[in-house]
């Protein structure tokens, strides 16, 4: 049974030519709500002792440093709680779910990394002591460009899933038939990644998924829990946020270019999904760091 139509569903600002997405920041606050999405996503805390953190149905207060490989659609997420630091140093990578192809990870040197990946739809914490050596590299990513930053990650993974004393954090797990591998979802969500800078209708949709636009309202909301017009609009927003951090473009631009013909509609539209305006998304997240 799911029960993560309850939380917000996060739109990563990652398309499907990307291979990893990286947010490497220092802030004086943390207060993520609980979410999830169908990326795997690695996140690394330094300086964030009293942090409370959710994951499916497990909820501890972190130490000063932790690091956890949460899996694909698993609800997550991390409240400033007790900490008192002004500080806190906040790592997250975010990659798709089949970044690594089955035939790949079927090959016995990668064997290590796929069984992480089938005990990360319960989340994995690993050890404070794998976490205090892995800092360095992590704090490098960012810096890294092009093959050197793929090839990094992909070592990182290798090298956690052969690290001791790892602990799975929650006993749910995530009923998979109601997520976007589901047939009619893909369609969908391919011919709106496609038309989403253009005007979409509901009808234009439905006819994509086969379905009555009664019947399309009642599928959208059951499998995102958001109505038709929400869902677009994750979608563009996540494409302005990424493209906020990328791009040498101003707000109004980004706002056109991610399918909004209105700018007031589009700063409402952000400030509701992402909880801040897209000026302050900006500065918030100078530290991102893609490969394409």
């Amino acid at each position: 049974m799911s029960t993560t139509k309850n939380f917000y569903r996060e739109i990563a600002p990652l398309s499907a030519g990307d291979s990893f997405l990286v947010f490497d920041r220092v802030k004086d606050s943390f207060d993520f709500p609980v979410h999830y999405h169908p990326e795997f996503e690695i996140n690394f805390i330094l300086n964030g002792k009293g942090v409370k953190r959710v994951v499916g149905d497990n909820i501890e207060e972190i130490d000063s440093v932790e690091l956890v490989l949460i899996g694909p659609n698993l609800y997550h997420g991390w409240e400033l709680n007790k900490c008192t630091s002004k500080k806190i140093h906040e790592i997250t990578i975010q990659f798709h779910n089949d970044l690594f192809h089955e035939s790949l990870l079927s090959r016995r040197i990668m064997n290590p990394i796929r069984d992480m990946f089938n005990r990360s739809i319960h989340g994995i914490l690993f050890s404070k002591k794998v976490a205090e050596e892995l800092t360095p590299r992590l704090v490098r990513l960012s810096k890294l460009d092009g093959m050197d930053y793929f090839l990094e990650i992909t070592s990182l993974l290798y090298d956690l899933a052969n690290s001791r004393n790892q602990r799975l954090l929650s006993t749910y797990t995530v009923d998979y038939d109601t997520f976007d591998d589901y047939d009619k979802m893909k369609l969908v969500y391919e011919y709106v990644q496609k038309h989403f800078a253009e005007k979409i209708t509901l009808e234009d949709v439905a006819n994509v998924a086969s379905m009555s636009i009664i019947s399309f309202n009642r599928f959208i909301k059951k499998r995102t829990g958001k109505t038709f017009v929400n869902y677009i609009n994750d979608i563009r927003i996540g494409y302005a946020a990424r493209w906020l951090v990328e791009k040498d473009m101003s707000v109004s631009e980004v706002a056109f270019k991610s399918g909004f013909n209105n700018i007031a509609n589009f700063n409402r539209s952000f400030k509701a999904i992402k909880n801040c305006t897209p000026s302050q998304y900006r500065e918030d997240f100078s530290g991102l760091k893609r490969i394409l």
